[in-house]
């Protein structure tokens, strides 16, 4: 039995990874559209010190991200974040994220004051919770719905957005916050269920890390991946695309390379790991309804700017970094002080400059879904923007940096639209028609890293068992 994995990402890595659990890894083959594996997981020196340019954090409270991590002996190498404290720059100010919120509904309408006005409070307050009658609707509907907009413009998009790159009102709840779609199906209150997600802290028993990473850098979990899995015998060809995908007596075959000189790969089991349009690409001619569905899946696209500056220009820089909320029209959405929120940076950055000074390493995104135009500048362009925007909400006068880096990701986070959870049942439905095939990635089940790889794996356990 031959198994292909098309898609190089976390998610055709995990499901390659769970295959070579069950079977020979020498049955096993990567095709990985990129210049390297791993996707939105990786790492580029800037200034000398290499730091993830994708994500750079997994949620500690899935289990499937740090069972990853430990699998392929990184456990070692597992840290969290400093624990300074994130803010959201909105009207004109840093206010602290409330500690306290359920994807930004507020647990206590008294821990808003400064974010929201009195009145908005007060409209918090005022929440009756009647019960709701459709089956889905978007997060931002919802919530503006009960608990009014300012909550959502304040609150749910700046946190939304940080996850999705999308826009809270055209994010499905079914998908995006289910816990609140079903609190709201009951006539339950959405401030009550989210006191009861997140209960007051105990000062004797310490709350878990919300969030874990890798000394050294999230990017370092593909490159141990792919370690392992070609010491296991996988074969994981890169700058490879999948062009075409046929059925054949016995399984499938994928083409790759250019049309006047195509690369054909045989197997009889194939784990689709792709974004939305290069999935329905390859499934138009054989499951069309698949095709039909993923192709009506928008992305976001977005940009990570990355900035290298002298250690000592910037020592009072405090706080973990900021989110923005799109209603305030400013350039970025958020802002990482990537040297304060992870230990490994700040240390990493010691003595890297080019004199031996130190370096302070920070980082800004731009783009969300439909403002694909942010992102029409040249690299220049946007890492000037997103120095006045940070100097602005810092109060800081920045100083040149040593070094800057852009990281483009076209297309980069898929959006769950009203209605996904039946979208994904659809695409599952019409792929499972056909013996040998599986779908996986961040369509379906969660954007997220823990989300993305027990996608990868679920799909491979289903290959192995069919």
């Amino acid at each position: 039995m031959r198994y292909l994995v098309i898609g190089g990402g976390i998610s055709g890595l995990a499901a390659a990874w769970e295959l070579v659990q069950h079977v020979d890894g020498s049955r096993v083959t990567v095709l990985d559209a990129g210049d390297r594996p791993g996707g939105k997981l990786r790492g580029e020196p800037v200034g000398g010190v290499r730091v993830d340019v994708g994500a750079e954090s997994v949620l500690a409270r899935r289990p499937e991200a740090l069972e990853l991590i430990r699998e392929v002996g990184l456990g070692e190498a597992m840290v969290h974040p400093t624990g300074v404290s994130a803010a959201i720059w909105s009207r004109e100010a840093l206010h602290p994220v409330p500690r306290r919120t359920l994807l930004g509904v507020p647990a206590d309408p008294a821990d808003l004051g400064g974010l929201l006005t009195d009145d908005e409070v007060a409209r918090i307050r005022a929440e009756e919770p009647e019960p709701l009658t459709a089956e889905d609707v978007s997060v931002g509907e919802l919530v503006a719905s009960r608990l009014g907009d300012a909550v959502v413009d304040r609150l749910v998009e700046p946190l939304l957005g940080g996850v999705y790159a999308g826009h809270a009102r055209l994010i499905s709840a079914a998908a995006a916050a289910p816990a609140l779609l079903a609190a709201a199906r009951d006539g339950e209150s959405l401030v009550g269920v989210a006191a009861r997600a997140v209960p007051p802290a105990d000062p004797a028993t310490p709350r878990p890390p919300v969030f874990a990473g890798i000394d050294g850098g999230l990017h370092l979990l593909p490159a141990a991946l792919v370690e392992r899995l070609t010491a296991r015998g996988v074969t994981v060809h890169s700058a490879t695309i999948a062009r075409e995908l046929h059925r054949t007596p016995g399984g499938w075959q994928v083409v790759t390379g250019p049309v006047p000189d195509p690369r054909l790969h045989e197997a009889d089991r194939v784990i689709l790991a792709l974004p939305p349009a290069p999935t329905a690409r390859l499934l138009r001619a054989n499951v069309p309804a698949a095709a039909e569905a993923l192709a009506t899946v928008e992305t976001a696209s977005m940009a990570v700017l990355t900035y290298a500056f002298p250690g000592d220009l910037l020592a009072d820089l405090t706080g973990s970094g900021f989110l923005v909320p799109p209603r305030d029209g400013r350039f970025i959405k958020a802002a990482t002080f990537s040297a304060n929120k992870w230990e490994w940076v700040r240390r990493n950055g010691v003595g890297a400059g080019p004199d031996g000074e130190d370096l302070i390493l920070l980082r800004a995104s731009v783009g969300r879904h439909r403002e694909e135009a942010s992102l029409q500048h040249s690299d220049r362009e946007l890492l000037d923007r997103a120095l006045e925007d940070l100097a602005l909400a810092t109060g800081h006068r920045l100083p040149p940096p040593v070094a800057r880096h852009v990281q483009r990701w076209g297309g980069g986070l898929p959006q769950y639209a009203v209605g996904h959870p039946s979208l994904v049942a659809t695409v599952r439905d019409a792929v499972a028609e056909h013996s040998g095939l599986a779908v996986a990635g961040a369509t379906y089940d969660g954007v997220g890293i823990p989300a993305c790889i027990a996608s990868g794996r679920r799909a491979a356990q289903d290959m192995v068992a069919g």
